[in-house]
């Protein structure tokens, strides 16, 4: 009979994979031994790897450069990386290592993009694109970056007002975007985005604000689904309403060159993904060709700002089963060393699921159990996953310590826990570990961050 951990997963996925294999009934992680880790390092562990990054991006350049060959699209693809997905400086510096741009949506990611350049790693050629509401401290950061000599800073316009506080006080050009006020999906909550600018406003705002102003030169339209990028008639309905746009506006703004299709490519939560990048990214490409052809104009530059997509698939999240607990006679619950609520946010702020793995004793028959946190609180657990309404664990037994893995969870997650400062039922943030590799293919960690003291919270607190 079947009824082993690795026959569960063996019958239920395409298993081994280029992500995952098995090796003495131990899980390795792009060849990574992740046993070796946590006897090194211990749990609870964040993990960033960094060659998946780099991966991602070269991917979707690849397929966007395809699919533009193919169409004889007569314009660029760049590549910006959200950098609110993850701001950590091991990101950042790999992100620009491979060429990318980057897209902001605050007054600090000016201060990191200032510190970068400092360091060498940002170059003053590199498209900034300076997205989200912009109060006074983030317009002044935008301006000193200008001023130092970024040739490529393209702050967005969100509403009507900001470009009078832009161009305040200022004499420099100034190159800008405007984002629309994409429509909402029929079940969403409210019809329209609350950010951008409405459509039947920009052509008049254009007009009115920036046709005739030469200090100001329109070079991008800014559109973003916030559902993301899904074959779906509305995205497609709302693409076309973008280009169709972007078309109109061209034959009164010569200087506009640029579509900026957001973010909004997903990443894998679970082993059996089936989403068809490629076809996409054609059809994309596509479209807004179809589109521009139609209405006689030249086809845009295309730009991304991918984030998830970006860094999510790099981040692994690992803990150990401390006990177990049966509750009744139904559910059995497995608790881990730490709390998916200040560790993983996501799993009950939007009940988002992750690939989900046993480190070891894949040899051991499996059981149904719930995952539950440390904090007091009542949603601090883990029981469903993306494709099953249940969740399965090697069977605990005496003197066999159980090691469990999420995985592509490297982007948000420390941001929305606020790492590093109080946590709920003031559970430590964990230690977080850079994983690369050498010249010779090998691997090599760095621990980046140790677990969060008791000193350090305290002094947040006070005391």
């Amino acid at each position: 009979m079947k009824n082993k951990y690795i026959d569960l997963i063996e019958q239920s996925f395409e298993f081994p994979n280029e992500e995952f294999s098995l090796v003495d009934n131990e899980l390795y992680w792009f060849n990574i031994p992740l046993m070796d880790i946590i006897k090194q390092y211990g749990t609870p562990l964040r993990i960033s790897y960094l060659p998946k990054i780099a991966k991602n991006i070269q991917r979707a350049r690849r397929m966007f450069n395809v699919a533009m060959a193919k169409v004889d699209y007569n314009a660029e693809y760049h590549y910006c990386y959200c950098t609110k997905s993850s701001h950590f400086s091991f990101v950042m510096e790999e992100v620009l290592k491979h060429g990318v741009h980057v897209e902001t949506s605050s007054a600090f990611d000016i201060n990191i993009l200032e510190s970068l350049f400092e360091t060498g790693h940002l170059k003053p050629d590199t498209y900034v694109i300076c997205n989200g509401f912009k109060r006074p401290q983030y317009i002044e950061n935008i301006q000193n970056l200008i001023n130092v000599g970024f040739e490529n800073v393209i702050p967005v316009l969100d509403n009507k007002f900001e470009l009078d506080l832009l161009l305040k006080d200022f004499d420099q050009p100034v190159k800008v975007g405007i984002r629309i006020a994409s429509e909402e999906e029929p079940k969403f909550d409210f019809y329209t985005s609350r950010l951008g600018i409405r459509y039947n406003d920009i052509i008049p705002y254009f007009v009115d604000k920036i046709q005739n102003n030469p200090q100001v030169e329109l070079k991008m339209l800014h559109f973003f689904i916030n559902t993301g990028i899904k074959d779906t008639a509305y995205y497609w309905n709302e693409l076309n309403k973008a280009v169709n746009l972007y078309c109109e506006l061209k034959k009164i703004c010569p200087q506009l060159d640029s579509l900026n299709i957001g973010g909004g490519f997903p990443i894998q939560t679970h082993l059996d993904f089936p989403y068809d990048y490629d076809y996409m990214a054609e059809e994309i490409v596509a479209q807004i060709k179809n589109t521009c052809t139609q209405n006689e104009v030249p086809e845009p530059h295309i730009f991304t700002e991918f984030g998830s997509y970006t860094v999510g698939e790099s981040g692994a999240m690992l803990y150990s089963i401390v006990n177990q607990k049966q509750q009744n006679d139904r559910e059995l619950w497995n608790m881990i060393d730490s709390s998916f609520m200040t560790t993983l946010p996501d799993t009950w702020a939007i009940d988002q699921r992750y690939v989900f793995l046993a480190i070891n004793n894949w040899d051991l028959e499996y059981q149904r159990v719930h995952l539950g946190g440390l904090t007091c609180d009542s949603e601090d657990f883990y029981n469903a996953e993306a494709h099953s309404n249940a969740v399965f664990l090697p069977t605990i037994s005496e003197n066999n310590e159980q090691y469990i893995g999420f995985f592509h969870m490297g982007a948000y997650q420390e941001a929305l826990s606020g790492f590093g400062g109080i946590q709920h039922c003031l559970i430590p943030a964990p230690k977080v570990v850079v994983i690369d590799v050498d010249e010779q293919g090998e691997y090599v960690t760095k621990l980046f961050a140790k677990e969060q003291s008791y000193k350090s919270m305290l002094k947040i607190l006070g005391y």
